[in-house]
């Protein structure tokens, strides 16, 4: 590689602008390490006249980001808009073809496109690095594709989205709703401003499951349906039960191979507080990887902000500027398969469920009967009458029973009179 290089960064949000500034005060430290010399030849966003936390050269900015190809010569591109379509993709796939390594923390983009833009990207021999598309600052990927390179990865999961990690963590400790604890969230940075379902609903984490099953398991991205369960609907009684019992409430993230078929799943679920994933709080991202022969390893760090994400960035800049060509996803496309997928109805968990209920005689028993019949045993029963409203809450923790038991069981108890709301349910993690 030559010793000058030529950078463009494609998008100018909060993770875009801090890597510019890091690029620009790094400048030195970069050439020191690499031997190369950095220049921001190209910057490009919506809006040239916004005001930003960092000023910008505004010589190099261009409204429109595809005249970039023809009026300067890129060896690497930064893509920070974030999109998993449109622009992001175009982009992207413009520079693989022209020959310009890309780094992106778009894990929208990956996860759909991935298997594409790695192919591409080894057809023209060039780098497509997104280490900072899962677990913010954590080096997660750049672990499983060398530092475990040889090691047989049987399960990967952890903690992988900071924003629904500090929301359920601030209510705990601030024993406030879910509405208040979110608006708290959006105000320090941790959740979007404008539209934060993607985290909430557990978009966010599943997509990086799927980048963390291709790399651990050498397949191919799997597109087919699986749980994905957010937060919305965890409330503070659940957050004090849980409590009560011992427990905490996790957004979990989990990929794991089960008789060599791929299960993947992202959903809240109730650790033992005495446990290590119970004890990951605030917006840190944790992944457990246990594999053979290495066994259980453990990598934890903040997973939201530009602060780590601009780290796993420039990560990924200087492998590539030490001249480190690699494949995207570990090894050749061509030798990664595609597996069969384990069936969903056969997940078997322990169940937290809670029914609000009319205070009124045979409720509980008319409750667990229905439990019985569909083969889910109790192994404990908490029940709080609230008198003033003729009302009570029941809580049962089961013992452990398949997915299609606990859906087809709960969908009977949403047509009873005597129960005021469809059950919440979070599933134990075993």
């Amino acid at each position: 590689m030559k010793k000058n290089i030529n950078i463009a960064i494609i998008g100018l949000g909060q993770i875009g602008i801090y890597l510019y500034n890091e690029l620009k005060i790094k400048k030195k430290e970069i050439e020191k390490k690499t031997g190369k010399k950095i220049n921001i030849t190209a910057i490009s966003a919506k809006n040239r006249n916004k005001k930003r936390k960092f000023p910008i050269d505004k010589n190099n900015f261009f409204n429109d980001p595809f005249k970039i190809f023809n009026k300067k010569k890129i060896d690497i591109l930064f893509e920070c808009i974030g999109l998993s379509d449109g622009i992001s993709k175009k982009i992207v796939e413009k520079s693989l073809r022209n020959k310009i390594h890309v780094i992106t923390p778009n894990k929208a983009l990956i996860a759909k496109h991935g298997d594409y833009l790695a192919k591409l990207a080894e057809k023209n021999q060039v780098n497509l690095e997104f280490e900072a598309a899962v677990a913010g600052g954590i080096p997660i990927l750049r672990t499983i594709k060398e530092g475990l390179a040889t090691n047989k990865i049987k399960k990967i999961y952890g903690i992988l989205n900071g924003t629904t990690n500090y929301i359920l963590s601030e209510m705990e400790n601030s024993n406030e709703n879910f509405d208040n604890v979110l608006k708290k969230a959006q105000k320090l940075g941790y959740a979007e401003p404008g539209n934060p379902k993607l985290d909430l609903n557990g978009f966010d984490a599943f997509a990086k499951v799927r980048i963390l099953s291709a790399l651990s398991f050498n397949t191919m991205i799997s597109k087919d349906t699986c749980i994905m369960e957010g937060i919305e609907n965890i409330k503070l009684d659940d957050i004090k039960i849980a409590n009560q019992l011992g427990l905490r409430i996790k957004l979990l993230g989990i990929s794991q191979l089960i008789n060599n078929k791929l299960f993947e799943t992202v959903h809240p679920c109730l650790v033992n507080k005495n446990s290590y994933i119970g004890n990951v709080n605030g917006v840190m991202n944790a992944v457990i990887i246990e594999g053979k022969p290495v066994g259980e390893s453990v990598l934890q760090g903040e997973g939201a902000g530009p602060g780590p994400t601009s780290s796993s960035l420039l990560s990924d800049l200087l492998s590539i500027l030490r001249g480190n060509i690699k494949y995207p996803f570990g090894i050749s496309s061509i030798r990664r398969k595609s597996l069969n997928v384990f069936n969903n109805d056969n997940y078997t968990n322990s169940l937290y469920l809670r029914f609000e209920v009319k205070d009124k005689q045979g409720v509980l028993s008319l409750i667990t009967n229905r439990l019985a019949k569909f083969k889910i045993s109790v192994k404990r029963i908490i029940q709080t009458p609230d008198k003033k409203n003729k009302k009570a809450t029941i809580v049962i923790i089961t013992h452990k029973t398949t997915e299609k038991n606990s859906r087809t069981c709960l969908s009977i108890f949403k047509k009873n009179k005597n129960i005021l709301k469809s059950p919440t349910l979070i599933r134990l993690y075993n």
